[in-house]
């Protein structure tokens, strides 16, 4: 499982690389092409290190723990339940 303060650097980290995006986004005159690119690049790595951390909490949890938790989110954001649960149920390739 990974720690609170692994979680927290991990997120910094993403918030950064969003950050980045949103500033190039607003002034893209003020980046080359390559920079657009490689911000690009690092917005979708960081949201990949994201999901996968998630997905590997999730596996670390016992199937009881991990029914229990599918149910929660379930009842708590059925709109977007599809969306976890595809995400927690990928397999990586």
């Amino acid at each position: 499982m990974t720690t609170s303060e692994q979680w927290t650097k991990l997120m910094e980290e993403h918030e950064i690389a969003y950050l980045r995006g949103d500033l190039a986004t607003s002034s893209p005159q003020s980046y080359t092409i390559d920079e657009m690119r490689e911000i690009s690049a690092e917005m979708e790595a960081s949201t990949a290190e994201v999901e996968a951390t998630i997905r590997a909490d999730f596996a670390d949890m016992s199937p009881e723990l991990q029914s229990r938790m599918m149910e929660l989110m379930k009842k708590a954001d059925p709109d977007n339940f599809g969306w976890w649960e595809a995400l927690l149920l990928k397999h990586e390739e």
